[in-house]
């Protein structure tokens, strides 16, 4: 009679996601924002994996947690085995639908660089279906599911738009900035995620005045230049974002000075795709894209 002895119990793969993310960030709440899951749902994880092993991986104190000697010692080869499985579902997903290019991107860059591109994209490439995915920070790309990035930064991959800041705002509220000084008596407004733009542009500007630009400050970037277009104030706008509002008309730069920002949008991938693959068109179309049109 066959013998059929029961098998160990698997430990579990969410357990183990948890454990490496939050081991490799430092923190519960690091690895749940990487997993999008809670902070209490990474430590619920990282729990019943300690108590299916019978071992702490994590010294837990109020300043946060660190690693046990064998939460130290059992990382490497867990992240190691972490990043080959992302390659390999990347590779799953290219193969599965190799005409399907998915880009991570800023939301501000989606919106207003690449959005207004797709058209001509699509036109240029019509079998090729483009999936864009808005988010704050570039994805961890030995994990992440994605072709293409599209954020800013001083040297990953290749510079698809220099950048530049200046004032802008709408022509019928042009009138009342003859002169630097006149931000310190209208509303200025400015995005969250780049709130030092206005001190950067004014130190370059006029490093001598004392100005103290005050208004708004926005989440989102299409809201603060939506709010500027309609009047609401003075914007300090990154000129790669607002290329098409400014040559419509529907927003102007009052100054002539244009700060040059150390950081530049620029397109990078996890891996090296072939010249003649949908990943590798897209990448060289959008490196080489022409003028954005003006409607």
């Amino acid at each position: 009679m066959p013998v059929s002895p029961p098998r160990p119990k698997q430990l579990p793969m969410t357990a183990l996601r948890a454990f490496e993310t939050a081991a490799r960030l430092g923190g519960f709440a690091a690895a749940a924002q990487e997993l999008g899951i809670s902070p209490g749902a990474v430590s619920a994880h990282v729990k019943t994996l300690e108590d299916s092993l019978r071992a702490p991986l994590f010294l837990r104190s109020a300043k946060g947690v660190t690693l046990t000697a064998l939460g130290v010692r059992v990382l490497p080869d867990f992240t190691a085995a972490f990043d080959q499985m992302g390659q390999a579902m990347q590779m799953l997903h290219s193969e599965a639908a190799p005409q399907v290019v998915h880009i991570a991107a800023l939301p501000a860059v989606a919106q207003f660089w690449l959005s207004p591109r797709l058209p001509a994209l699509r036109a240029a490439a019509p079998d090729i279906e483009i999936s864009i995915t808005a988010m704050e920070v570039p994805p961890n790309l030995k994990r992440a599911p994605y072709d293409l990035c599209l954020f800013y930064d001083a040297a990953l991959g290749e510079e698809v738009a220099k950048d530049g800041i200046t004032p802008v705002c709408a022509p019928s509220f042009a009138d009342q900035l003859r002169s630097p000084a006149d931000l310190q008596h209208v509303p200025c407004l400015s995005d969250s995620s780049w709130s030092k733009d206005w001190d950067h542009w004014l130190n370059a500007a006029c490093p001598d005045a004392a100005i103290t630009p005050r208004g708004p400050e926005f989440s989102l970037y299409a809201l603060a230049v939506e709010e500027t277009v309609n009047g609401a104030g003075v914007l300090i706008g990154h000129t790669a974002l607002i290329e098409r509002q400014l040559n419509s008309g529907a927003l102007v730069a009052p100054f002539e000075t244009v700060v040059s920002l150390p950081l530049s949008l620029r397109l990078w991938s996890p891996r090296r795709h072939r010249r003649g693959s949908p990943a590798g068109q897209v990448a060289r179309w959008l490196t080489g894209a022409g003028r954005v049109p003006d409607r």
